[in-house]
């Protein structure tokens, strides 16, 4: 190996729920360098998501991201001139940023009009195993199921 990996960056927790995950959802919901505004638009959602549901808006968060975290995913691999999608496992970091990732994306896709009703109603719809970031987690798993055959390609 001639590259060291890179060094591992540690990320401080936020300052209501003391949660690094919160802090790191933030850090992908933030837009120009804003991260009061993406905090802002974060507890504002949770507090939508508490009055709609009667819930713990901050379980209802996780409950709803880990939902949306894939399980396994497909990668190209080329043998002999053809590519095979090869479903691998997906490792546990990336687990997380991809369903960060894909419930800020589908959020912002959504009719609502500002940013922290988008998000709550993805939070809510994700926690109940429905919205778009769920379609996306199950077309997903679905590619993975059909390309089982060449999972002997792994690498």
């Amino acid at each position: 190996m001639r590259k060291s990996k890179p060094t591992k960056r540690y990320i401080l927790p936020d300052p209501k729920f003391q949660d690094t995950l919160v802090s790191k959802f933030v850090n992908y919901l933030m837009a120009r360098g804003k991260k009061n505004l993406a905090y802002n638009v974060f507890y504002d959602a949770i507090q939508i998501v508490e009055d709609r549901t009667k819930e713990n808006g901050l379980e209802t968060w996780k409950k709803a991201l880990s939902n949306v975290m894939p399980a396994v995913e497909v990668k190209s691999r080329r043998v002999g001139g053809a590519t095979f999608q090869v479903p691998r496992e997906v490792r546990p970091e990336r687990k997380t940023s991809l369903g960060i990732k894909w419930l800020i994306r589908y959020a912002r896709s959504r009719g609502e009009k500002t940013m922290t009703e988008k998000l709550a109603g993805e939070i809510i719809a994700a926690s109940k195993g429905e919205g778009a970031a769920i379609k996306k987690k199950d077309d997903i798993h679905r590619m993975a199921e059909a390309n089982k055959a060449f999972s002997h390609f792994r690498f």
